[in-house]
């Protein structure tokens, strides 16, 4: 009995160490997801910025005649 019990608290240390870990992981990962998609937002409105200058250059120029 003592033996089945104490394999038992083992599992269970092991199940609470390995979720105590992968809480970590989820946490880092979830703060990683927020820079990336923050970088993201900040690349695109660049983008927008960057089509909507090009665009207006374009604008300026003189048609061709060919």
């Amino acid at each position: 009995m003592d033996s089945s019990l104490s394999g038992l608290e083992q599992k269970v240390a092991a199940l609470l160490a390995e979720y105590s870990r992968l809480r970590a992981e989820n946490e880092a990962l979830t703060r990683e997801l927020g820079r990336a998609l923050e970088q993201n937002r900040a690349l695109a409105a660049r983008i927008a910025a960057a089509t909507s200058r090009i665009d207006s250059l374009l604008q300026q120029l003189p048609e061709s005649t060919s």
